[in-house]
């Protein structure tokens, strides 16, 4: 199946992204997204808007956020600064301090040289698709042509004391207590370097913590749930019963067993549903067959979206169900948060291993997972629907479900925050599934150059 996302000017999968200081990662772009913001709030009815704001750790944050915060109080909207604060627990404030929206100044797991922009509702929901594209248009408007806003009609701008505790308190509301546990946490040098440290050692656990200094240029370097071999290094090292991996701006997470095996999101969502009693989860298209297999023989439907969790909140809130998420650690528990949250994700599914009786290593030793190759083909934005529609990449494609059968699967789709297609291949047979990757790559490289 080949899915290509409706083009936009601006926002992507997740929110807008570039590199920081070219358009549309400029401190002008966040001033005028501000003033869109504030606009479209003002014009839905909402005299007064109150918007959070927060970011992660990058160099660029505050130029950004500081922006945004100017365009939303030029245009009338009040504004709580959370500073540094990971995306889930802006999601979270926005709803907890009855906010009207809250925005992210945070590239995610990306490198530091990029930033982001995203926003949330009053719920702490990602924006429809249909809001986002009503403030990619007012981002045209020229600011000049609007009624001027002066005097008391300017917004405010106050700092959120951390200490407050809003978003640890939810978190400890949903933590077991870990008894000694000896935790390994990998910060990513992220929007988790503080709060994680913290609520770790309040319930229990016994610390070991890396990457959690971070300078502005260090956020994900070699380090975080893009880089797990880091924390796969440490709980072998140091002998820990348990690793987390954070990324920068802690809205997924991954673990690691003692036997230093990655515990993906697929397997998070395995566990965490057979021991939640779900009937059915939501998953996206690159979530491991052999997952899939293993729960459906357990009674447990797995559904299948495209790739971004937009799609799987989405797919969740119109079956009615309370668990999805990503192979990548993006998980979304809706019975406890609006959007995916590392580290709530990493206390469900500890408290998940301890209601079952059985460690880890055991649920890891029976959960199969098929060999799955992942090849990213480099393709300029404008260029991917010809290239997915080319005809050698297609012949390539039937070629490879003729090869894989009933036994294995193929997916192509472009990346939604990056120049590239991801190719996708998995089956029983490794050296199966390494000869397919390869050779779709290849014809997808080919059209594209």
């Amino acid at each position: 199946m080949m899915t290509v996302m409706a083009d936009r000017r601006y926002f992507g999968t997740d929110g807008i992204r570039g590199v920081a200081g070219e358009h549309p990662m400029t401190g002008a772009f966040a001033f005028r997204l501000g003033i869109a913001a504030a606009e479209g709030l003002r014009r839905e009815g909402t005299e007064r808007p109150h918007v959070v704001v927060g970011m992660d750790t990058r160099r660029s944050g505050p130029m950004l956020a500081h922006a945004v915060a100017a365009g939303l109080t030029s245009r009338g909207a009040d504004v709580t600064w959370l500073g540094v604060m990971p995306t889930p627990g802006v999601s979270y404030l926005a709803r907890a301090l009855g906010a009207d929206a809250g925005v992210v100044v945070s590239a995610s797991h990306n490198p530091f040289l990029d930033n982001g922009l995203k926003l949330f509702n009053g719920d702490g929901e990602k924006l429809s698709d249909a809001l986002e594209a009503e403030i990619e248009a007012l981002i045209e408007l020229d600011p000049d042509s609007l009624e001027p806003i002066t005097g008391s009609g300017v917004g405010s701008a106050v700092r959120y004391r951390t200490d407050e505790g809003h978003y640890l308190q939810h978190l400890l509301d949903h933590a077991p207590y870990l008894d000694g546990l000896r935790v390994g946490l990998d910060c990513a040098n992220g929007a988790s370097h503080q709060i994680a440290p913290r609520l770790f050692d309040k319930i229990g656990a016994r610390l070991d913590v890396i990457h959690a200094r971070p300078d502005g240029e260090n956020i994900n370097v070699r380090c975080g749930s893009t880089h797990p071999d880091a924390i796969r290094t440490r709980v072998l090292e140091h002998d820990l019963d348990v690793g987390i991996t954070f990324d920068g701006d802690a809205d997924r997470a991954l673990l690691v067993d003692r036997r230093g095996r990655l515990v993906t999101g697929d397997h998070i969502l395995a566990i965490c549903a057979l021991t939640g009693g779900d009937e059915a989860v939501v998953a996206t298209l690159m979530s491991n067959l052999g997952v899939e297999r293993y729960l459906r023989e357990r009674g447990v439907e797995m559904h299948r979206v495209q790739v971004g969790d937009r799609y799987v909140h989405e797919a969740l809130t119109k079956r009615r169900l309370r668990l999805g998420g990503e192979q990548s650690g993006h998980i979304l528990f809706l019975d406890k948060a609006p959007t995916g949250d590392g580290i709530l994700t990493a206390l469900q599914l500890l408290a998940a291993v301890r209601k079952s009786g059985r460690p880890l290593e055991a649920w890891m030793d029976e959960i199969p997972v098929y060999p799955q190759r992942l090849v990213n083909v480099t393709v300029a934005p404008e260029a991917r629907a010809a290239v997915l529609e080319d005809a050698a990449v297609l012949a390539a494609v039937e070629e490879a479900r003729s090869c894989l059968g009933d036994g294995g699967r193929i997916n192509l789709r472009p990346s939604g925050t990056e120049p590239l297609v991801r190719v996708m291949v998995e089956a029983e047979d490794a050296t199966l599934v390494e000869r397919l990757a390869k050779q779709v790559a290849a014809a997808v490289a080919q059209a594209a150059a």
